[in-house]
């Protein structure tokens, strides 16, 4: 993806107020041999840019005056509740330098799976992304999982996938953990079993302050 950017002069609160009263979102590139620069976005074209997926994991290309180079996008900050992007940095990619990146996961297949079609279990995506560290030129958009063969009760880890060449997974603490669980529905109870439960579980109540409850006397009966 392609972005323009455009030197940023002045920097500071009041004047990055002003960038975004014009319309503009300041921003920083950093990284690689060159010095930190300032530079500002046009806001509009940066909000529909960031709405992509592709936006946020993939190397980008920075057209700034008459070079364009390869940036990732590291931060942005947003306004609190207004639909604002306050500041947003980038990093410069060298292409020998290996990255670590968070990439998404694309699941497919799931509805063709034994486990649903079958079985009928609820399928659990518990990662959505994963952590990679690779060559600029190695970092995949996404990574797609297939889970067609998915069987009743089974849990999938991130060495049964298989990662694109040259891409390796980034442990912290976890050296396998659980993308996906396929667990069977739960079994809501039967309307005739619960009304019995309830009304055994009345009779055998004790009575309050734990005192059986004192008999009706009957009236004495008339001579």
């Amino acid at each position: 993806m392609k972005f323009v950017a455009f030197e940023r002069a002045k920097q500071g609160t009041g004047a990055s107020r002003r960038l975004r009263i014009s319309g503009k979102t300041p921003g920083i590139v950093y990284g690689g041999e060159g010095q930190p620069q300032l530079i500002e976005l046009d806001h509009n074209a940066l909000w529909h840019a960031l709405k992509k997926e592709a936006f946020h994991s993939s190397i980008l290309e920075m057209e700034l005056g008459d070079a364009t180079s390869k940036v990732l996008l590291r931060d942005v900050q947003y306004h609190p509740f207004r639909q604002l992007v306050q500041h947003i940095d980038f990093q410069r990619v060298d292409a020998k330098t290996r990255l670590h990146m968070k990439v998404p996961l694309h699941y497919k297949g799931e509805e063709e799976s034994d486990a649903v079609k079958l079985d009928h279990n609820l399928v659990t995506h518990v990662m959505n992304e994963l952590e990679v560290s690779c060559l600029p030129s190695d970092l995949p958009e996404f990574i797609e999982v297939d889970l067609s063969s998915l069987k009743k009760n089974a849990t999938l880890h991130v060495s049964d996938i298989k990662l694109p060449k040259g891409v390796k997974f980034v442990s912290h603490g976890k050296l396998n953990p659980v993308i996906v669980s396929a667990v069977p529905p739960l079994v809501a109870e039967e309307p005739a079993a619960a009304a019995e439960g309830a009304a055994a579980a009345e009779g055998a109540a004790p009575a309050a302050n734990g005192k059986p409850a004192a008999k009706t006397a009957k009236p004495a009966a008339k001579k």
